[in-house]
């Protein structure tokens, strides 16, 4: 399982295009990247996606494209992930089929319970912690709801997203989280790189067998 995922999001980093934040990110020692782009034209958002999955291949990482599987499809990305308002996962697997990693957002045990019966391939749960990235994502849902679903649906990876930073994150890996999520944590920052570093870093000193050659 992965350990860090990046989000991208050119607004927080500055004006950066998508995939310089995926390039940084990547060399600061992310294993995977989103692209995120709501309000992207279609043409905008496929032409950032194609530029970093090569980067991607380059660099032996994972892609995945955010709600669009039209995209995922077009750039070659390693998968997709959808919210719980997108298209439906069953779908999604009869267009990408079984070699594309299909991940689903989640807010409690029984949304994870449902992914994990429909065939994800990870699931993400947030937001833990208050966050003004996603201004629909609501309040913080908290380190006990974290464990309740990791407790409901133990099979499945858990990806852990929302206010995640340096300050909390070797909690939400002790509390359960396979991976974590992070948006502002990494993009808002000056050095994405750097940000990346340290935040992987108490990941691995945190759970020291997850990292390279897993």
């Amino acid at each position: 399982m992965l350990d860090l995922y990046v989000i991208t999001d050119s607004a927080l980093a500055g004006g950066k295009p998508d995939s310089e934040i995926a390039r940084l990110a990547y060399e600061g020692g992310a294993e995977a990247v989103q692209l995120r782009m709501k309000n992207a034209s279609s043409a905008a958002m496929l032409q950032q996606a194609i530029e970093i999955q090569k980067i991607a291949d380059d660099l032996n990482k994972i892609f995945i494209v955010n709600d669009r599987v039209d995209i995922a499809f077009a750039s070659e990305a390693d998968g997709v992930h959808l919210g719980q308002d997108d298209l439906p996962l069953s779908y999604a697997r009869k267009i990408l089929g079984y070699d594309y990693i299909i991940g689903k957002s989640v807010s409690n045990s029984k949304e994870a319970v449902m992914a994990y019966e429909e065939g994800a391939d990870y699931i993400a749960l947030g937001p833990i912690f208050n966050t003004d990235t996603k201004t629909d994502a609501g309040a913080g849902i908290g380190l006990d709801a974290l464990l309740e679903v990791r407790e409901a649906a133990p099979d499945i990876p858990l990806v852990a997203i929302g206010g995640i930073n340096l300050g909390n994150i070797k909690d939400v890996i002790d509390t359960g989280a396979d991976s974590v999520a992070v948006i502002s944590a990494v993009v808002a920052k000056n050095d994405i790189k750097k940000a990346v570093h340290e935040l992987r870093d108490v990941i691995l000193k945190t759970r020291p067998h997850i990292g390279e050659g897993d």
